[in-house]
């Protein structure tokens, strides 16, 4: 879906203490997290202006967003089940 937010804490909303509190105590996390929003909205700012870019470099840029979407999850979800323990 074109221009679909892809906000993490959208996605993942019963993560939203985990994610809040990461983001403050973990500087890598929150690198991560900036990297994954400047991302998502550059890619929402292309699709609003009808892709200007190859599919190929289109599709670059998707994968990397999961990928980074991967490796927060994979924090949040350690985070979250040592938290709870």
């Amino acid at each position: 879906m074109l221009n679909e937010n892809h906000a993490f804490i959208l996605d993942f909303p019963e993560l939203k203490l985990d994610i809040v509190q990461l983001n403050h105590d973990d500087p890598t996390f929150k690198e991560t997290m900036q990297k994954y929003h400047v991302l998502d909205y550059d890619i929402r700012q292309l699709e609003l202006a009808d892709s200007p870019v190859g599919d190929e470099h289109m599709h670059q840029l998707k994968v990397q967003r999961a990928q980074l979407k991967d490796i927060l999850y994979q924090q949040l979800v350690a985070h979250h089940e040592q938290a709870n323990h």
